[in-house]
């Protein structure tokens, strides 16, 4: 069964006339076609017994008629009501719709008012967002192949960046360097903006990369990804500059041995948030723990962030086929921060990652 029939079956379950798909990530996992509308209308529907219809914008329709999707593609001109052309379509299928399923988690209130409007008669309270979690939470084989081909281009960004750390280089200069190999490459599109962050600014994990310069005796994060055939790569390494202090060092290995400790615990059976407990325990008993800011990981696949995640609370099992980040963090407040992260694969004894660059501290420069 497809992803879409297996939608397909839960409208139906669910005694829905239709159910109206609009987070573009959604589309894509059911179609395989993937476009941001901004903020123009695009939405799939979904019916129990018949074929389903994409709706976009003109400029659109050619575009998904080429795709991998097969069924109808309608289109609405900027300055129509894409609503009430939605409403049309649907009503030559369902004369009189009177329940309906949506993303409760991606469409926003004003949207669902318009929806509303254009189907008087309907209820609109059957979330599909549950479903499509589930879904996505395992993935394929053939998911599976391509993370592991955007694993191999977070490998080569590595290789390219630690290559242009030296003393002096800004931040900004070292991910640059990192974006023109990848687009001589053919690679156009990172999975978020490249993440360097050198000495004490790698303390603040969520900030950005600037035009701080590289220091001689520090450490520099990196923190990058790509997308491959529409799924992503995300992956960490920290690194040494001259000779960084006692103090750099120690929290790297203590970084190092909770990532591997985690690696090498994770496995279906266990709960997320077991996973999530080994590295925090080893970190805290480091006298580290106040340092780790964040959960240890986040699921991979058509998004850099979604299901599961791994962090205290999340009881979920893990099973084979699942995929996610396995990222411990210990951040210093005008000393360091060190992040070691792979994205990896749930085996059947085990996970694999698909990222292989070394984790041993490597110095540069």
């Amino acid at each position: 069964m497809t992803h879409l029939e297996q939608l397909q079956k839960w409208t139906k379950d669910h005694h829905l006339d239709f159910t109206y798909l609009s987070n573009p990530k959604t589309i894509q996992y059911l179609t395989g076609y993937y476009n941001n509308p901004y903020e123009r209308v695009m939405g799939l529907v979904v019916f129990p017994d018949d074929e389903p219809f994409m709706f976009a914008p003109d400029l659109q329709v050619e575009e998904i008629q080429k795709s991998t999707f097969n069924g109808p593609v309608y289109g609405y001109a900027d300055a129509e009501d894409p609503w009430s052309k939605i409403a049309k379509h649907v009503e030559k299928r369902v004369s009189d719709p009177h329940h309906v399923g949506f993303e409760a988690t991606n469409l926003v209130y004003s949207r669902v008012m318009a929806l509303q409007g254009a189907f008087e008669h309907a209820s609109f309270d059957h979330d599909v967002s549950e479903l499509v979690k589930q879904m996505r939470m395992v993935k394929t084989p053939e998911e599976i192949k391509k993370l592991a081909g955007a694993g191999r281009e977070a490998d080569f960004c590595f290789k390219v960046g630690f290559h242009a750390v030296k003393v002096g280089a800004t931040e900004d200069q070292i991910s640059a360097e990192i974006k023109y190999a990848l687009m001589k490459r053919g690679i156009m599109f990172n999975s978020f903006p490249t993440l360097v962050q050198a000495g004490a600014h790698a303390s603040e994990p969520h900030n950005f990369t600037s035009e701080n310069r590289v220091k001689n005796n520090e450490l520099v994060l990196f923190d990058l990804g790509t997308v491959h055939d529409g799924y992503m790569s995300d992956s960490s390494r920290t690194v040494a500059v001259g000779h960084p202090d006692q103090k750099k060092l120690d929290i790297y290995k203590t970084v190092r041995e909770a990532q591997q400790m985690a690696m090498d615990y994770a496995k279906p059976g266990v709960t997320a948030e077991s996973i999530d407990k080994v590295a925090r325990d080893h970190i805290t008993k480091a006298g580290y723990g106040k340092y780790f800011l964040h959960r240890l990981g986040h699921g991979i696949g058509l998004s850099t962030h979604e299901f599961p995640t791994i962090r205290g609370g999340n009881k979920t099992i893990i099973k084979p086929g699942m995929c996610f980040s396995i990222e411990p963090g210990i951040y210093v407040p005008g000393v360091a921060g060190v992040r070691i992260e792979d994205c990896v694969h749930v085996t059947e004894t085990g996970v694999e990652p698909f990222t292989h660059t070394p984790k041993h501290l490597i110095y540069v420069d």
